[in-house]
């Protein structure tokens, strides 16, 4: 179930190249020459590009607009047995008019109050059933229209598919059942409340566990109703230093708190397969309920005053209680304060139950971690963490588990014998992973692995899971229950192979049963049987998109079958070149990237284009880490409006992913360094395409998205290397995310010289080349307030630079409107023509480029 604990129609104009056209026309008029043409085009259009435009969104060249329109590939819901997959397929982007509606911004939540539901606005528009061992396509019948799925779930026992349908159009949430027998759909229930944890199987398969909007609850508290006083906060003297991020989307004031409270309140309810709903207690505000896997209890936690304009609700005060499944009060398991604020570190954790859940593999059994050093990573311990485990009924104290010495993860259960629990370190990217017994005590825990978060080339995968009858996940044994099975990128130099290995519980030695080869990047889907026969998995290359496959793993060298055929959705670019590159940076880190050239150019025949490169900073521990290779060069070339490829379309270069490290290894800190590191890597990423012979120096410009806006800000701030840059919602002044931010531990008050350093805010009057600014008007992302980028504009155009501010209204971090993706686009390509394509060339190069020409 969904879980709060845990995430106008426009009058459209002509793209802004006819202007660049009619300004080329007239310099060809008085007589200019071409290399002249393109540096006076430039000049000529700065001033244009800082005025604002009014006249209704815009569309990019037509190449462009084809790619946000592309087909996108369905969504698959493996069934429990593994022998159907639910498809689900989601149309073109929605429509400003759709993302415009009424949207209610409370406690880090964004609601719609007409549907009482987390706000969304794409929705599967089709959904049919695939025979995992024939291909067969199974149509469904009585499906509403629209469809509008929002969420899918399977019955334990495969014989029925809830789903979800929220229509804002109709005011509908309401929950639909599919009958697999019969293949026919129905209308169970209406007015869900998906707001909270919205709805999830009993594991008897013959009933659903649903919130519901409560009766009688009368009309919703006015936003705008008349102040009954101010909103006051206090704090009190304390020794303790406490960390708060900066979060989007606070309560403000009182009527805030109360229309939270009437969105979030529910009626709990069970609803069997006839739709007769049966109330289980009185309405509350519930954000996660979990049934036991005997049916016979429900984890509830529900949130109380206080709230606080502080933090989001995943923060608030809650009570953790276990009720029975007609809502009676069974056992309280805790009862949690707000927690305004954590120690210093991204090791820091709350205090009491934490990470609670149902052991999946008996009756009714909880489990969960608990700190034991205050929560305060800053505390030298021994132990950091206890994982607790109490069975019903109750009334016997918590027994311990695992004490761990660095922080609980997660856990993984198979049977009395068998489980794994996870521990991790933040500060030095430690991980292990350890099997225990649950129900003997006396056996000691066995480590199964330990090493680094950050090195790739030696993850041992994640071990497969299966649902069982209850509908509950377990680990997936063999036959004989001797082994279990690993799934993994597999990273290595020549880029990520993934695999599937059987592990030996008794010797801990691995055995490799797949393996995807060159030249395609194929990846284990779901194994079918417990003795790895048969495996399932999505299998791609540079040119073919992803599609489901079925391997025999039996035969030696059999072929995969294919079970999908999902066409190419941009075949205009089908034959784009890419290529996994390899450089030094200046230190001696070895970086990586994704190399693409438009279809047909040659280098040596055609000269150098001009290049976007569309990169996003990483933090490491270790130099080796940070030198390994990332991805595969056998991946398909999908071209996502979201990246740098659609401008492959209209004759660049792109880099896309250079590797972009900041290292800090031992005790240093790795931002302490990190515009020493982060120029040091576009210089060698500018340096190596340069030696290609594909782009040249003087029409390269960089672009990013969020963390990425904040490396292209630093990088024209502090290089002259791009010609322009491509900025979107990003944060650029680190003291307005003074608690921290990405993966930055410290405080401004503990790294003050650092939080400056970074801030390319502070050093806007640097800034001397063309920068775009894109931001949604309704950023949600913690940090990336949309004042980030207007006072970033505002200060670049104060001391005279040259910049442009786009605010696309009604979006959020990621833009979902698509007027809004065209704008972003058509905005791209202008300062991307106006400013790289018609920049002049680098000397050398343009004096290479003509050399040839003479030679022809």
């Amino acid at each position: 179930m969904t879980s709060l604990a845990t995430t106008r129609h426009a009058t459209r104009r002509k793209p802004r190249r006819t202007h660049s056209l009619l300004v080329l026309g007239l310099l060809l008029a008085l007589g200019l020459t071409p290399p002249a043409m393109a540096a006076q085009a430039a000049r000529n259009a700065a001033p244009a590009a800082a005025k604002p435009q009014s006249d209704g969104y815009q569309l990019p060249p037509k190449p462009l607009q084809a790619i946000v329109d592309a087909p996108r590939p369905p969504q698959m819901f493996l069934s429990p047995r593994r022998d159907r997959v639910a498809l689900v397929q989601t149309p073109s982007l929605p429509g400003i008019a759709v993302v415009a509606q009424p949207e209610l911004k409370l406690a880090g939540l964004r609601i719609h109050p007409r549907v009482r539901a987390q706000s969304r606005f794409s929705f599967g528009s089709q959904l049919s059933l695939l025979d995992t061992g024939t291909g067969k396509n199974i149509e469904i019948e009585g499906l509403p229209s629209p469809l509008s799925l929002a969420t899918l779930q399977w019955s334990p026992d495969q014989r029925w598919i809830a789903f979800n349908r929220i229509d804002t159009a109709s005011a509908a949430n309401e929950l639909w059942l599919i009958e697999l027998e019969t293949r026919h759909a129905r209308k169970l229930v209406s007015g869900l409340n998906t707001v909270g944890a919205g709805y999830q199987w009993m594991p008897d398969s013959r009933r659903l566990l649903v919130q519901l909007q409560p009766e009688g609850q009368g009309e919703a508290p006015p936003s705008d109703a008349t102040p009954t006083g101010p909103a006051a906060q206090e704090t009190q003297a304390s020794a303790t230093v406490r960390q708060i991020r900066t979060y989007q989307d606070l309560l403000r004031n009182e009527n805030d708190a109360r229309l939270f409270e009437y969105y979030l309140r529910s009626q709990l309810a069970t609803v069997d397969l006839t739709g007769q709903v049966s109330k289980a207690g009185l309405p509350a505000l519930y954000v996660e309920v979990e049934p036991s896997p005997d049916g016979r209890h429900l984890l509830a936690t529900t949130l109380e005053r206080p709230f606080s304009y502080q933090v989001p609700a995943s923060r608030f005060a809650h009570r953790i209680d276990v009720l029975t499944p007609d809502g009676k009060f069974e056992h309280e398991v805790a009862r949690l304060p707000l927690v305004e604020g954590l120690p210093t570190g991204n090791d820091a954790v709350p205090t009491g139950v934490r990470d609670i859940a149902w052991r999946s593999d008996v009756p009714a059994t909880l489990v969960w971690a608990e700190a034991q050093d205050g929560g305060d990573p800053a505390r030298a311990v021994e132990i950091r963490d206890a994982v607790l485990m109490q069975a019903a009924p109750f009334d016997k104290p918590p027994q311990t588990l695992a004490r761990l010495s660095s922080r609980f993860e997660r856990a993984r259960w198979g049977r009395d014998d068998l489980a794994l629990i996870d521990e991790f370190w933040w500060k030095t990217r430690q991980v292990r992973q350890w099997r225990i017994a649950p129900d003997h005590g006396d056996r000691a825990p066995e480590l199964i692995f330990e090493g680094s978060s950050e090195d790739r080339y030696n993850d041992p995968g994640e071990p497969l899971m299966q649902r069982d009858d209850n509908g509950r996940e377990r680990l997936l044994t063999s036959s004989d229950g001797a082994s279990l099975y690993y799934s993994g990128e597999g990273a290595s130099a020549e880029g990520d192979r993934p695999f599937l290995d059987r592990f030996d519980l008794a010797d801990k030695k691995r055995t490799r049963l797949f393996h995807s080869q060159a030249p395609y990047y194929e990846k284990p889907f779901a194994l079918l049987d417990a003795d790895a026969k048969r495996l399932l998995t999505t299998r791609e290359s540079p040119t073919q998109p992803s599609n489901l496959n079925l391997r025999d793993l039996s035969t030696a060298d059999a072929a995969p079958r294919a079970l999908t055929h999902f066409p190419h959705p941009t075949p205009q670019l089908k034959d784009i070149k890419k290529e996994q590159i390899r450089y030094k940076r200046a230190d001696g880190v070895e970086l990586t990237a994704n190399l693409y050239l438009p279809a047909g150019f040659d280098a040596k025949r055609d000269g150098p284009l001009p290049m976007l490169m569309y990169a996003y900073p990483a933090e490491f521990k270790s130099a080796s880490a940070a030198s390994q290779v990332n991805d595969s060069p056998y991946r398909f070339n999908a071209v996502s409006y979201w990246g740098p490829l659609p401008y492959l379309a209209m004759g660049y270069a792109v880099l896309d992913n250079p590797s972009m490290p900041i290292v800090g290894e031992g005790d240093r800190e790795p931002n302490d360094s990190y515009i020493q590191q982060l120029t040091a890597s576009a210089q060698a990423a500018v340096d190596e395409v340069v030696r290609r012979g594909v782009a040249d120096r003087n029409r390269i410009a960089i672009s990013g998205h969020s963390y990425g806006a904040f490396m292209t800000a630093n990088l024209l701030a502090h290089t002259r290397l791009f010609k322009a840059g491509i900025a979107r919602s990003g944060a650029y002044n680190r003291t307005l995310t003074p608690f921290g931010f990405q993966a930055e531990e410290r405080n401004y008050w503990q790294a003050q010289s650092t939080y400056e350093a970074m801030s390319p805010f502070n050093f806007a009057d640097k800034i001397k080349d063309p920068l775009l600014l894109i931001h949604g008007e309704q950023d949600n992302n913690s940090g990336t307030f949309p004042i980030q980028s207007e006072r970033m504009y505002a200060a670049i155009k104060g001391l005279g630079g040259h910049a442009r501010l786009v605010m696309l209204p009604n979006e959020s971090h990621a833009y979902r409107a698509r007027e809004s993706i065209m704008q972003m686009m058509a905005e791209t390509n202008r300062w991307l023509e106006l400013y790289v394509k018609n920049a002049k060339p680098d000397a050398p190069a343009a004096a290479k480029t003509a050399k040839q020409a003479a030679a022809k």
